[in-house]
């Protein structure tokens, strides 16, 4: 008969396993990901599950050795990846500091609190309840505006609160991931946006029409339009339509990296050429920033020619090579691009950090602004996406950034 505890205990035991150390490779990077993102970013989640489990065995006189060692190793993994999580307001706080300066917290309006720098753990806890959340904060949202005639995935969502100010609020534009052929805006960076919201900005999560129906340049021209609408429209909800921050996961990073890197760009305004896309600051999460595979890693030549050449541009890298180039953020960096905060998880099993380290290099040599770069340990991809241990340490460090950046742009402008 099968010992149902000790099934449920072998499962945890090689989730936890993948979590700390995932399975290499780019065939196995799907499971990989899928596994160890859940089990690392609801670490203190599992955690409870199993020491329930345990305990419920205990507590009935079960005695199962093979069953409380396989606890017992999950217990210890589960409490290392929470340690790690933790970590993450260190690594994001050094990671602001080689970059603007020690002297930065001068620039915000008032200094990280102790509370500030602390582990959420009451949002943690319930890392799904957005709506309660929300409310709480004072959040609301504008739901399907119209910014483009493309039905469903012409509209954009508006966040505000009672915050924010009638008029020169700054402006974050969220662009969502799901390599090119799936999400919503409703799904990602709500924690981000509620935060910021709460705090007096205006936010705005955009969708964007999807491969394979519409294949590539379509997106980023989409997005390019987002910003177009931001600086035509923004206004009449608070915001600043001269300043905007732009950022966004995986596909969505690629697209703000890009968008951040090409303002202007004719080929990506089709009919709306002289609409300045300029952004002020870009923040990209664990995005692609090789579509031509030009980096020299297998990885990212396999993601080209098995999925990008056939579900995004639908045509193979040979046949157009300079599609590819063009859309590929590591070879469209100038010394004009906008400051960038880059931040990608080690443990990245669906696009590899070597992506963002290269990103960040690259914009170390030529750009004349600043550049943060913070590379979570045993992070995963998509490790944002619901208020966790790690996420809720990074949305701050956003959340300091960005207002270290809003003040230095304003006083900046003030100058002139």
């Amino acid at each position: 008969m099968v010992n149902g505890y000790v099934v449920r205990q072998a499962i945890t035991a090689a989730l936890t396993a993948n979590a700390v150390r995932p399975l290499p490779g780019y065939r196995v990077g799907i499971p990989a990901f899928f596994a160890g993102w859940l089990t690392g970013e609801l670490a203190p989640h599992v955690l409870a599950a199993t020491a329930t489990d345990t305990a419920v065995q205990i507590a009935r006189r079960r005695r199962d050795p093979l069953g409380f060692a396989l606890a017992g190793a999950s217990v210890v993994g589960l409490s290392y990846l929470i340690a790690q999580s933790r970590r993450a307001v260190q690594v994001a706080e050094d990671a602001l500091v080689e970059a603007i300066g020690l002297d930065y917290v001068e620039q915000l309006d008032q200094a990280p609190s102790p509370a500030d720098l602390a582990t959420p753990w009451g949002r943690v806890a319930n890392p799904f309840a957005f709506d309660r959340s929300r409310r709480r904060a004072g959040v609301q949202v504008k739901r399907d505006v119209p910014f483009a005639p493309y039905g469903k995935r012409g509209m954009l969502d508006v966040y505000t609160s009672t915050n924010t100010p009638a008029s020169g609020a700054p402006v974050l534009l969220q662009v969502h991931g799901g390599a090119w052929v799936i999400g919503k805006k409703e799904e990602q960076g709500l924690a981000l946006m509620e935060h910021l919201a709460a705090k007096g900005w205006v936010c705005v999560a955009v969708n964007y029409r999807l491969a394979p129906r519409d294949r590539w340049p379509a997106q980023i021209v989409d997005v390019k339009q987002a910003i177009a609408w931001i600086k035509e429209n923004i206004a009449d909800y608070g915001g600043d339509p001269d300043y905007i921050a732009i950022t966004g996961g995986s596909a969505g990073g690629h697209l703000t990296s890009l968008a951040a890197l090409t303002p202007n760009d004719p080929d990506f305004q089709p009919g709306f050429e002289d609409v300045d896309t300029t952004v002020q600051v870009a923040v990209p999460h664990y995005g692609v920033y090789d579509m031509a595979g030009v980096g020299g890693h297998r990885n990212v030549e396999l993601m080209r020619d098995e999925f990008l050449a056939k579900r995004v541009f639908e045509q193979p890298y040979s046949a157009a090579p300079e599609v590819y180039q063009a859309a590929t953020p590591l070879l469209r960096v100038t010394a004009d691009a906008p400051d960038f905060f880059v931040i990608h998880g080690r443990h990245d099993t669906l696009v590899g950090v070597t992506q963002a380290r290269q990103l960040v290099e690259r914009l170390r040599e030529t750009s004349k602004r600043t550049v943060v770069y913070a590379e979570l340990p045993y992070a995963q991809h998509a490790f944002d996406v619901f208020p966790s241990i790690r996420s809720q340490h990074i949305v701050r460090a956003i959340d300091r950034y960005l207002h270290w950046h809003w003040n230095m742009w304003r006083k900046e402008q003030a100058e002139r």
